[in-house]
């Protein structure tokens, strides 16, 4: 199984980034996605949760603000972040059980 996170960048507060997870080795379509993310020092914490049939869940610190979503038919989670804010920056995760893919760094400048 290989989880591959992409899009993270340097954005300015306000921005937006569309972060994407391609997967393969597993049938994507059966399996409850997730998106972590980590700060250097602190513990990886979740961002949010995305259900088989599509239900959705989020950090508090994210609601309203991000969008997780997936499309089963290219085996691709994303997370589409929106008036990102400086807090924000950290190294994002894609998981689904006890696999993860290996990050991709989000940067917000004030």
């Amino acid at each position: 199984v290989q989880l591959q996170a992409s899009g993270g960048g340097l954005v300015q507060a306000g921005g937006s980034l569309r972060l994407s997870c391609a997967t393969s080795g597993l049938n994507f379509r059966l399996y409850g996605m997730a998106w972590y993310r980590q700060v250097p020092g602190k513990q990886r914490e979740s961002v949010a949760t995305i259900t088989t049939s599509g239900g959705t869940n989020y950090a508090g610190f994210v609601k309203g603000r991000f969008t997780i979503s997936r499309d089963n038919a290219r085996r691709t989670l994303y997370l589409q972040m929106n008036s990102l804010k400086t807090e924000d920056t950290a190294v994002y995760y894609c998981n689904t059980r006890d696999w993860w893919g290996k990050g991709t760094q989000v940067t917000v400048s004030s």
